[in-house]
């Protein structure tokens, strides 16, 4: 596949070759014209062309040109009004060019809502734009941290580095519902599914803005973009020049009773250069290592999931299941014993995460790129990046990465009226990196089989119990206490050289299910797309087609996947299978009422193995009664195709086997047709043990008698997610251009939600119905197997939301900027057994003030987010995530005649820890200062 797209496309950097007059050089400097400061990071460009640059540090630029005279350069910068100049010679240098101040930009060019460059103000839905002056002036310490700033986004720290952005609603910790590019380009890890934050994305030297589409956006993305997309777009070697560095050294920790204060070094290097007109290559390079946050939540979550066997013994709990302790799993390392004569649930031990890893995180990562333009509207580029990521983050269970590697090879070719893209990205997690729940449950099994425990358990209590005498809670109590440290006698202890020895063996051993915790991904994907531009062609109407195609290669390593054909052939388990989609797409878009009204329609058709094409329309209307007043209507149609895990799952995870939805991968263990919903085995046990407890009846009585509580499973194998989405909007600028306000409103309607569902299935036989005894028999006796099995929810949940923004120009360059987001359930059919998790704060804001020149060279923002409490269900736990608030800020120096700037800053600056979802981190403080050099050889 990566021959054949390189036979295709490496001949279409000759063949686009055209003539193009000889070059000269224009010249000049860029001010500011009320403080005659110079301005860096102006942009100036040749109208109607790709031809550009961008100011230095001090102000001047040099532009190599090769088109024909007169022409004009159109100069911009953000906060400026942009200014036009007329060139009619050649040898123009030491121009001066001065811009006039205009607080709130309200004309800057969007590319990601419709694949085509408009007006933000005319977008067709709503879409932010975080450009590369407020990324300069966040006062969060990376721009990828600074997303969650931005109108309606909500993020959610799984480590430090590696945060998932989400919008409207059903986040999740991977959140494959949310698209996220690198210049058009997925950076998608292929066997996780979802982008692994930054690891291999651009750096803080590299990064030029970030466009971001809240809402299904899936009409002209296809798949998996229903709740949004994140375009992360990287600066032309054309128009940045130079040397750049980035070092930045940081604190974290402070005051944490989970850990000492601790470093953080972050350090990124770039060098661009355009050789001519036509050649231009640049490198990145960037490490960064620190000490994690730490996931130490120790919530019993036994009696969270209605189990209320131990219930006049909670204070002891010997079913205790907590949070971030693993290897005490209720669903998978409990057993009931009979103890004094009643009836106990009683869980293994387990280990505590911060008692597994080190938290050290680090990620390197390098890209380098080289770019051809044969003329002024033709560019053809090959990219290769590639990353390496230490850090934590989670799926169903929470799972230490070491040492992953992604690479991506990318060709880019761009023409005035069409594009092409082909690219391959291959993952592997390497031999180091497992999961947190195997490896504290092996840890265990390596020390006692859980049989002989349980024996254990119940020898140490019977001897505490019959030494005392007991008659009252208190000495059962004791008992309960004094079983464990009985059995538990002899366990490997953590901080000991046979502690460390197990959990390396077990590390290093790939079978989760008794043994091991080793994770092992090799996955790879090819992409190939394309668009055409018909409005030369067809000059009345913009009509815009695209298709493109993706085939997945998965190296089955026995626990995350296995080869869909092994239940037909098991010599097929370990061979590397295929997984193929694509889809096409037309957009028209026509202005009418003297280009006041803006139509744009599109319809896209996606295919993936397994399922029939689905189709996805947009229909959007812009009415703009002024240049300043931008009206907006939109409806769209989206599906989400399950990812490869979510399809191809087959995960032995310590007595829970977690499945893929597809058929051919479950429905040879007829898992969803002979099974039980957990929630009613867990009510059922609870009955039996209730009848037990109480005396009167025997086993086989109790078990007789409650059958009818279990629910057999009317589930079905796993079908795309689909949703309906309306939204309405406003975006206009007030009061002589000081004020921006952008509004907007949604409703949108989902089904077939695709979730995780828990069933048990008895070992042998047929269930023939409710009541079945010799099935009631083996679910109670656990005599049976467990799954997590991917499927779609039967409710039709609808959900609405608003979201505003607003920046003002508050006083000569203060400017506050403040948002609000509103997100909440409208309705939601309560009968399913498991409902789609909306796991959203209802009330998301962020307010700012800043000044980026209070005193000559210096600037400052302090910034405030808050979000209201919400409750969180997921694979690890669910319950209520607290409000939290955070306060941040950073100042800012600048020495233009030393291309640098010197940066201090502060995150939750007041360090008032929180997290953001149950099981994840607790985040602190973290204070930091950076320096950045960026010399520009353009004098």
């Amino acid at each position: 596949m990566k021959k054949q797209l390189l036979l295709l496309l490496i001949p279409a950097f000759f063949a686009l070759t055209g003539r193009a007059q000889d070059p000269y050089v224009i010249s000049g400097k860029i001010y500011d014209s009320s403080a005659h400061a110079v301005l860096a990071s102006a942009s100036i460009k040749v109208k109607g062309s790709e031809t550009g640059t961008v100011s230095g540090e001090d102000g001047t630029f040099h532009l190599k040109i090769t088109q024909k005279l007169p022409l004009t350069l159109v100069v911009t910068s953000v906060g400026y009004k942009p200014q036009e100049f007329e060139v009619t010679s050649s040898g123009t240098q030491g121009l001066s060019i001065s811009l006039n101040t205009r607080t709130v930009l309200v004309d800057q060019v969007v590319v990601t809502a419709s694949r085509v460059s408009e007006s933000i103000l005319r977008s067709p839905v709503t879409i932010e734009k975080l450009d590369v002056q407020s990324i300069k002036a966040s006062p969060a310490p990376t721009f990828y941290d600074a997303l969650g700033s931005v109108k309606g986004v909500q993020m959610t720290t799984l480590s430090l580095g590696y945060q998932v952005p989400n919008t409207r609603g059903f986040a999740g910790t991977t959140n494959d519902r949310f698209l996220q590019m690198v210049d058009g380009i997925d950076n998608i890890s292929p066997g996780i599914g979802a982008p692994v934050a930054n690891a291999v994305g651009p750096t803080e030297l590299d990064i030029e803005s970030v466009e971001l589409i809240p809402g299904a956006a899936s009409a002209i993305y296809g798949l998996n973009a229903i709740n949004g997309i994140a375009n992360l777009k990287t600066k032309s070697p054309f128009q940045y020049e130079g040397l750049s560095v980035y070092l930045k050294q940081g604190v974290n920790h402070i005051n944490d009773p989970d850990h000492d204060a601790a470093l953080y070094s972050e350090y990124a290097i770039r060098w661009a250069k355009a050789f001519s007109p036509k050649w231009a290559f640049k490198i990145n390079a960037g490490h960064s290592q620190g000490v994690d946050w730490i996931a130490n939540n120790r919530h019993d979550q036994y009696f969270d999931v209605g189990n209320r066997t131990n219930a006049a013994v909670a204070a002891v709990n010997p079913a205790t299941d907590l949070i971030n302790r693993y290897g005490d799993e209720y669903n998978s390392d409990l057993k009931t014993l009979t103890l004094a004569g009643k009836k106990y649930d009683v869980s293994r031990t387990g280990y505590l995460e911060k008692d597994l890893t080190d938290y050290a995180v680090r990620n390197s990562k390098i890209d380098a790129s080289l770019h051809f333009r044969p003329d002024s509207y033709t560019e053809l580029s090959y990219t290769y990046r590639t990353g390496w990521v230490t850090n934590n983050y989670q799926r169903g269970n929470r799972v230490r990465l070491d040492g992953e590697r992604i690479q991506q090879h990318a060709l880019d070719i761009k023409a005035r009226d069409f594009s092409i893209k082909a690219y391959y990205t291959t993952e592997n997690t390497g031999n180091n990196s497992f999961n947190y729940r195997p490896l504290g449950e092996n840890i265990d099994m390596a020390f006692k089989k859980s049989p002989q425990w349980w024996n254990d358990y119940t020898t140490g209590f019977n001897n505490a119990y019959n030494a005392t005498g007991a008659t009252t809670f208190h000495d059962v109590n004791s008992s309960l206490t004094s079983a464990r440290t009985f059995a538990d006698a002899g366990r490997f202890q953590p901080g000991t050289s046979a502690f460390d020895s197990v959990r390396n063996k077990i590390i290093h051993t790939n079978n989760w299910d008794t043994v091991g915790a080793q994770m092992l991904l090799t996955s790879a994907f090819t992409h190939l797309e394309g668009q055409y531009d018909w409005s030369r062609l067809i000059p009345f109407v913009q009509i815009l087609t695209g298709g493109n195609y993706r085939n997945y290669m998965v190296t089955p390593d026995g626990n995350n996947y296995v080869n869909p054909g092994a239940y037909n052939n098991p010599k097929l388990a370990h061979d590397k299978f295929y997984y193929y989609s694509w889809g096409a797409f037309l957009q028209a878009t026509k202005q009418l009422l003297d280009d006041k009204l803006k139509i744009s329609a599109s319809v896209r058709m996606d295919k993936t193995q397994y399922f029939d094409p689905k189709w996805n329309p947009r229909i959007a209307l812009v009415y703009s009664p002024a240049v300043q007043h931008n009206f907006r209507v939109s409806f769209q149609n989206g599906y989400r195709f399950p990812t490869l895990f979510e399809g191809f799952a087959y995960v032995n995870n310590g007595g829970v086997r977690r499945l893929g939805g597809l058929p051919i991968i479950s429905q040879h263990l007829s898992a969803f047709e002979n099974s039980y919903i957990n929630t009613s085995v867990t009510a059922f046990k609870n009955a039996v043990n209730a009848d037990l407890n109480s005396g009167g009846l025997t086993q086989a009585a109790a078990i007789q008698k409650e059958a009818g509580v279990l629910v057999q499973s009317s589930y079905n194998y796993i079908q795309p997610e689909h949703i309906n989405s309306f939204e309405a909007g406003y975006k206009g600028v007030l009061f002589d251009s000081r004020l921006f306000v952008d509004i907007d409103y949604y409703f949108s309607a989902y089904d077939h939600f695709i979730g995780q569902l828990d069933i048990t299935q008895p070992k042998t036989g047929t269930i023939s119905g409710s009541g079945d005894v010799n099935a009631a028999t083996q679910i109670y006796n656990g005599t049976v197997t467990k799954y997590k099995m991917w499927t779609n929810s039967k409710s039709r949940v609808t959900n609405q939301g608003f979201e505003a923004g607003l920046k003002y120009n508050l006083y000569k360059k203060f400017v506050v900027t403040a948002n609000a987001s509103y997100a909440a359930i409208v309705s939601s059919e309560s009968t399913d057994a498991f409902t789609p998790a909306f796991n959203t704060p209802t009330w998301i804001t962020n307010f700012s003030i800043g000044n980026r020149d209070i005193l000559p060279n210096t600037g400052f923002t302090v910034g405030w987010h808050w979000q209201s409490k919400f409750y969180l269900n997921s694979p690890l736990a669910a319950g209520e995530v607290p409000a939290y608030g955070s306060l941040d800020a950073q100042v800012n120096y600048r020495l233009p005649g030393l291309y640098s700037t010197l940066k201090l800053g502060a995150t939750d600056l007041l360090n008032d820890r929180y997290y953001q979802y149950l099981g994840g981190p607790t985040i602190g403080a973290f204070y930091y200062f950076t320096i950045t050099f960026d010399t520009n050889p353009r004098k």
